[in-house]
Order: structure tokens, then C-alpha cells, then sequence
């Protein structure tokens, strides 16, 4: 029997999101129904340090991840996807839709990833997130300009299974029900990897030498990580500090210095290893970060919990959120 085609595929999703209740749609798309709702609705999504989400979060509907590698992708985002998966992320939520890889490209086009993810917001009912490394990070930082409308007033929906615009430029709201532009749409996480100004001097990438470090309200949380002494992204021993342009809610954390710009997502390892594993779970970016172990490799093991954390946070509210919307659309 043939296989049916992307464009196949993409509708029968739109006519399932369109007549099964969110939460069911979820189970379909996750591989597990929600065991005890109400158990997931009662989470504090901010004291989750501790816990196994592989457990915790069982049968929460988790908001679509994006990876974007660097330039030159000696090491691509896949050990980051490999990571989450091993902590517990639902795998569907980080395989591209076009081609079922971990990490995608970022010399992608802006424009075209924020349509992308304005209809993952309209299809998953939930805000996706947004992680890259190095020129990865300059693309996450562009889109989210880019839904912030600072170099068009519109932008087309782009159906990701195929990566072609569709003839709108509006979505339906999963929660209000309203049409609304794909300009404004927001991401729940965002996080740039090892980003710097010299690379975008270099390859010419003279719109974002302004807006580099600036994040605009169309991420409601974003965290930028850099290494000291990187001298591919050209920092020194400490880096000019993201800023919120209004409400996101911004951090700028300096990683140790032992790190490796080129090797900075190599962490596929740590899920696998008891020590580190309770490590990355114990993690808060608020609190006195654990003893680091000393029986295991523990490289990028503080890039990899500070993100987990985030990740795990808003998989939570994300989830809770849709979960409280039932299956209104």
C-alpha cells in the first residue's frame, strides 16, 4: 500500500485537530494518553527540580522544539535532541516534520520559520520553543524579530510537513478562537548557544548586528549562553548581555570556561549516567548549583541543565495550558 504523500499527511492532521479534543489529539501525536489529568494540571511547574519527567510529565501534550545548528555543523544539534529525549522529552515534539531529522539548518530563512511556528501554534495548541547554536542562535534571534514584525508586516503560514507558504497570513487562535496575524505569535522558550557579533561581521549579517542581543516580547522566556574567550563568537572574558526590548523575561549566563564553542551541544551522554543525571535534574538557575560529579564525563553538563530546566519548565505550562483549554478551539 503507498505511503501518502507530506501534503496527505498535513491534511489529515488539520481534519483530526479540527474534530478530536485537544488532550486526544495529544495521546495520538505522543504515544501515551494522559494518565491522571488532574495529577498534571496540580504540577508546580516551577518546583519540578527532583522529579523524572519521563514519570512526572507522562501523557503531558509537549510543545513542538525547534534545534538550529551552526555554520559549519561539525557538531549539529542532534546530541541536544538525543539529550532531551533521554531525560524524557516526547521525541515526535523534536523530529522536523519535513524530513524526521533533530536539527535543522540555520541558514534557513526567517521569515519562513515563523510562519512555521505560528502554525505549530495553531495546530499543537501550544507555544513551540526555539534553541540554537551559534549562527543557530542569530536565526532564533531573527525570528523572533521577525514575529515582532521589524522587517514585514506580514508573514505567511508555512506548513511545515512541507515547508511551502500557504495563502494566509493570519492563524485561528486555539484559545481564543480568533483570527489573528502571524505577526505578534510568541514562543515559550527561546535560548541562543555561543552566539557573537564577529561571526555576523564576517559573513555579512549586517540587520542583526543591532538586534543581537535584544529579545523582543515575542519570546515569553529567553536565555543566552556564552563561553568566555570564544574566540569564534568573539567574547571575551565576560559578553555583552541580552536585554529585554519590553517584557521578555531575560537571563545571560556565562558558561565555564572549559567549554568548547564547537563542541558546546555534545551532551547526549549525560542522560545515560547516574551522576550526571541527577545533576541535571537537581538543577535550579536560582539556587546553588549542585557538586559536580567527578566518576563521570561531565562535559557541557551546566549548558545542559540550565536548559533542561527551562525546557521541562514550560513543557509543564505549556501542557497545562492546554490541558485547562479541553478540547475548545
Amino acid at each position: 500500500m503507498p505511503r501518502p504523500s507530506r501534503p496527505a499527511c498535513a491534511l489529515i492532521l488539520v481534519v483530526l485537530s479540527l474534530v478530536v479534543p485537544l488532550p486526544a489529539l495529544a495521546a495520538g501525536v505522543h504515544g501515551s494518553a494522559p494518565h491522571d489529568q488532574a495529577a498534571l494540571r496540580a504540577l508546580d511547574c516551577d518546583r519540578l527540580e527532583g522529579t523524572e519527567a519521563a514519570t512526572t510529565l507522562a501523557g503531558m501534550p509537549a510543545p513542538r522544539i525547534v534545534l538550529l545548528h551552526g555554520s559549519v555543523p561539525i557538531v549539529t544539534m542532534q546530541p541536544v535532541a538525543e539529550f532531551l529525549i533521554g531525560m524524557g522529552y516526547p521525541e515526535p515534539s523534536l523530529r522536523d516534520p519535513y524530513d524526521g531529522s533533530l536539527t535543522r539548518s540555520s541558514f534557513g530563512n526567517s521569515e519562513e520559520l515563523a510562519g512555521t511556528l505560528a502554525w505549530y501554534y495553531e495546530n499543537d495548541g501550544m507555544r513551540p520553543m526555539l534553541v540554537g547554536h551559534s549562527q543557530g542562535g542569530m536565526l532564533v534571534l531573527r525570528t523572533l524579530h521577525e514575529l515582532a514584525g521589524a522587517f514585514d508586516d506580514e508573514i505567511p503560514v508555512v506548513d511545515p510537513a512541507t515547508r511551502a507558504a500557504l495563502p494566509q497570513t493570519t492563524i485561528r487562535d486555539p484559545y481564543t478562537g480568533q483570527e489573528r496575524p502571524v505577526v505578534g505569535v510568541e514562543v515559550a522558550f527561546a535560548s541562543a548557544i555561543a552566539t557573537g557579533k564577529l561571526a555576523r561581521v564576517l559573513l555579512g549579517q549586517w540587520t542583526m548586528l543591532g538586534k543581537l542581543r535584544q529579545v523582543p516580547d515575542t519570546a515569553v522566556e529567553f536565555t543566552g549562553f556564552a563561553i568566555p574567550f570564544d574566540p569564534i563568537a568573539g567574547t571575551f572574558a565576560s559578553d555583552e548581555p541580552y536585554l529585554p526590548t519590553g517584557t521578555s523575561r531575560v537571563r545571560s549566563v556565562l558558561l565555564p570556561s572549559r567549554y568548547s564553542h564547537i563542541g558546546a551541544p555534545i551532551m547526549e551522554h549525560l542522560p545515560g549516567q547516574p551522576s550526571t543525571r541527577a545533576f541535571v535534574i537537581a538543577w535550579r538557575p536560582d539556587a546553588p548549583p549542585p557538586p559536580v560529579p567527578q566518576d563521570a564525563d561531565v562535559r557541557n553538563l551546566e549548558l545542559a541543565a540550565d536548559l533542561w530546566y527551562s525546557i521541562r519548565r514550560h513543557w509543564c505550562l505549556e501542557g497545562q495550558r492546554r490541558l485547562a483549554a479541553g478540547g475548545s478551539r
